[in-house]
């Protein structure tokens, strides 16, 4: 038996006395094929794994999941010690997240203990004025930032993308949806200026209605990694999803022909195994995509401001209007576009601004909180 026992942990997964080497080599696989690389393997905790199985987040609905041994969904829910312990909404799970969980009922219900490290995390500021993140998906390898080429283009609101997905990690790919509705210089001219703006960025303008370079997006889709799609509604994110399934699962809905702006048909962000083996997950639009805590994200998506900034004549310089900023120098000299400094500018004091206020709302938070505790024991 303790070979047995062993043998599963080399395998880096729960302990199940049951279970025969062979079985547990079976669950290794069937795991690994959702994702589970050596990577997470390293964050396991022996303790944990004595009383508890690894899962994945398959989908967040409320305060209930859905979360896959890698063979079956199962309905979970949070403990009541994991819910009352987190310090923001951050620490709670999200899709795509691997978590330490017991199951009940042969395996039709589990219990979620606690989250795994995370490789990777997408979160933006909550919508609305509250100073709070939103948590989009974890885990992530690549993230596909979707416009379309016939009324969504924006290369300002394509930059927040960018700083979202570099802040977090992770590797993204500029979808350009629509081609078939614009002319091929419209679609040049397009993909230049994305080039341009992220060199280094893979870049596709595609069609889903003639299918146009959808094999070259295929291509991209590896077992066992794990995708998302981002973008607003009606840039053709579920039309794609149901391509890159192979079959018309979930519904769309056709655009507006009044304002060209798409309508919701995405509600809720869930994890889904494509025939080859890679996983994607889908996102309801963003119509407000606010950062917050991204210096290394706008670094890494305006590289050559960052650059710049370096060579001005004062180490804090804010590239507003001091003498001997070389950022400024280089707008006035045409070498670099006035609209990207702005959104720059933009996004470095917004993203200041809504930590400082979600900081201080959480120190808010920790005196209320002890003063509670503080009460409820004098009462005692």
């Amino acid at each position: 038996m303790n070979e047995i026992l062993n043998a599963y942990k080399q395998v880096s997964y729960g302990i199940c006395c049951n279970l025969g080497y062979r079985e547990i080599i079976i669950m290794s696989k069937t795991l690994e094929s959702m994702g589970f690389d050596n990577w997470f393997k390293k964050q396991l905790d022996a303790d944990k794994l004595e009383k508890w199985e690894i899962a994945r987040v398959v989908s967040v609905h409320k305060d209930s999941y859905m979360v896959t041994d890698g063979e079956n969904d199962i309905f979970a829910e949070v403990t009541g010690k994991l819910m009352y312990s987190v310090e923001s909404t951050e620490d709670m799970p999200t899709t795509g997240d691997w978590v330490y969980v017991e199951f009940y009922d042969e395996h039709s219900h589990a219990i979620i203990h606690d989250v795994l490290k995370r490789k990777s995390i997408l979160k933006r500021k909550s919508s609305g004025r509250k100073i709070d993140f939103q948590l989009i998906a974890a885990n992530i390898n690549t993230a596909f930032i979707i416009q379309s080429l016939n009324y969504n283009f924006n290369l300002r609101r394509l930059e927040r993308y960018l700083v979202m997905v570099n802040e977090s990690g992770i590797v993204p790919v500029v979808l350009l949806s629509k081609s078939d509705l614009v002319s091929k210089a419209e679609t040049e001219r397009a993909l230049d200026s994305v080039q341009l703006i992220s060199p280094e960025t893979e870049i596709i303008a595609f069609s889903n209605e003639t299918g146009e370079h959808l094999a070259n997006i295929h291509n991209l889709l590896q077992p066992g990694g794990t995708y998302c799609l981002l973008g607003s509604s009606g840039v053709g994110k579920t039309t794609l999803l149901n391509s890159l399934i192979g079959e018309e699962r979930y519904d769309t809905k056709t655009v507006s022909k009044i304002d060209s702006k798409g309508r919701h048909t995405t509600t809720s962000r869930e994890l889904i195994k494509l025939k080859n083996g890679a996983l994607l997950i889908d996102t309801p639009g963003m119509r407000e995509l606010g950062n917050m805590s991204v210096s290394s994200g706008i670094d890494e998506t305006f590289t050559e401001i960052s650059r710049l900034s370096e060579s001005c004549q004062f180490s804090d310089c804010q590239h507003i209007n001091e003498k001997g900023c070389a950022i400024l120098s280089a707008i006035d000299n045409d070498e670099l576009s006035e609209e990207r400094y702005k959104n720059y500018i933009k996004m470095k004091n917004e993203s200041a601004f809504n930590e400082m206020s979600y900081l201080d709302r959480k120190k808010k938070d920790k005196k209320l909180a002890k003063l509670i505790k503080k009460t409820l024991k004098n009462k005692r």
